[in-house]
């Protein structure tokens, strides 16, 4: 039986600037009175703790003091990738009787989301640029977050009042970063500030390749001592993915569990979109791998043939005819995979493992059958004897189900479609699931691996 869960919301680089820059932004502007300019004048104070910084995956709480009695205000937040991306998100409030204003029990009344939402100001932003997914790619940085206060319900209208700048860090305090070149493996290693040992879990991310380390370097703030692997299109690694061998990630398997400050024996794997298929495979033809959390991944090699020792999966047969096209002009793939109950020899052979397994999957997953590959995995378990995988369904979750507060991506670009497709998912609904999934996966790998030695 599926099971649902859900977490209540609770609290839930910008451009190289150096900070005289950041207060000429800032500046209110001049208002004109008769012909003559003057500075508007504000009591207002915007504070936001834990305050200056904090760490991607913290909630915060942001509050404003100062405004005059049932004030009508719009915040707005905005940040810059390392690309130069920008994302924004505006909301509506209403001050108290007493002039302030917290996030914690105002409800926003409309802008991009509505209703009590204490972090909606980063999880509904946007991207200015169409179809552009946030990603961390320096977690040596932080992601600078402006957050401003203007006057009235108009959000590119009204006086500044008041404002701030947030720093959110992928790296907390002494977490340590390690860059892995061992025999062939490529990857970066991050181990919590004390002496180890921990227990170690290896990360995937999915098919657009390279090294991904955001989710580790958050991780390894939890306690865990968290390896993120490039698998292809990273340094001298293979360029495409037309076979994935195994025998790679047994290479990393074992650097990872003889490494000294890694407890064993077993290690934990997580995996996403690709990267939850590989995780699949690797704990179905590999030893030492105790436990594995597949967010949205599929039981079918898709795109590749997965190959170890003499033994190889040809991908899932594709149904060309079955994509459809969205009324915005996005292509719709979630039919476009023959199941791998025709296509049997695509079938990962997950009944060979003895890895405990837990499958979060969103419900609106748009990019394959997610809800279907983890019922079917869990029926090809329970057949052979095994134990029988935790399932936690997330309705109206789309596929990239990422640490808290990271904006949904709904919609992008396929890398094996070769065209922008519809990733699925509802902006609140997805925003909630990121803060329930990080803490089942936590809770869930702290019970299997156990916690430091």
């Amino acid at each position: 039986m599926v099971a649902s869960s859900f977490a209540v919301l609770r609290a839930s680089r910008l451009c190289q600037q150096d900070w005289k820059s950041w207060a000429r932004l800032f500046v209110p502007p001049p208002l004109s009175t008769g012909g003559r300019t003057t500075w508007a004048r504000t009591n207002a104070t915007l504070s936001v703790e834990p305050e200056g910084r904090s760490c991607w995956d913290e909630p915060l709480s942001i509050a404003v003091r100062g405004l005059a009695p049932e004030q009508p205000v719009t915040l707005r937040s905005a940040l810059r990738d390392e690309k130069g991306a920008l994302f924004r998100a505006h909301a509506r409030y209403r001050a108290d009787a007493g002039g302030e204003l917290n996030l914690a029990r105002a409800p926003a009344l409309g802008g991009s989301f509505s209703g009590l939402e204490p972090m909606g100001l980063l999880w509904a932003m946007e991207p200015e640029r169409p179809l552009w997914r946030l990603i961390k790619r320096d977690v040596q940085t932080p992601f600078l977050v402006e957050l401003e206060v203007l006057d009235g319900h108009e959000p590119d209208g009204g006086q500044r009042l008041a404002q701030a700048v947030h720093e959110r860090h992928f790296l907390a305090p002494g977490v340590r970063r390690v860059p892995v070149r061992e025999g062939r493996v490529r990857a970066t290693l991050f181990l919590p500030p004390e002496p180890g040992p921990f227990p170690g879990i290896i990360d995937l991310f999915g098919v657009g390749g390279g090294l991904l380390e955001y989710r580790a370097s958050l991780l390894a703030g939890k306690g865990f001592a968290v390896m993120a692997l490039a698998y292809y299109n990273y340094d001298d690694l293979p360029k495409s993915i037309e076979t994935m061998h195994m025998e790679y990630f047994e290479e990393a398997v074992n650097y990872l569990r003889s490494h000294p400050e890694v407890k064993g024996p077993g290690i934990g794997l997580l995996g996403i979109s690709k990267g939850g298929e590989l995780g699949l495979a690797m704990a179905s033809f590999l030893k030492g791998i105790t436990a594995a959390v597949v967010i949205n991944g599929s039981v079918a090699a898709v795109g590749n043939t997965i190959s170890y020792k003499d033994e190889t999966i040809p991908p899932v047969s594709l149904l060309r005819n079955q994509v459809k096209m969205t009324k915005d002009g996005l292509l719709d793939v979630v039919e476009a995979l023959q199941s791998p109950l025709v296509d049997k020899k695509s079938f990962i052979p997950v009944e060979r493992s003895d890895t405990t397994f837990l499958f979060l999957v969103g419900q609106d997953d748009h990019n394959w059958k997610s809800e279907f590959y983890a019922d079917e995995i869990s029926k090809r378990l329970q057949a052979h004897g095994k134990e029988k995988p935790q399932i936690i369904c997330y309705p109206a979750a789309g596929h990239y189900i990422e640490p808290p507060y990271f904006p949904l991506c709904s919609a992008g670009m396929h890398l094996l479609v070769g065209a922008n497709i519809t990733f699925g998912g509802e902006p609140r609904a997805h925003a909630v699931a990121q803060v329930d999934a990080w803490q089942q996966l936590q809770t869930f790998f702290h019970k299997q691996l156990g916690s430091k030695s």
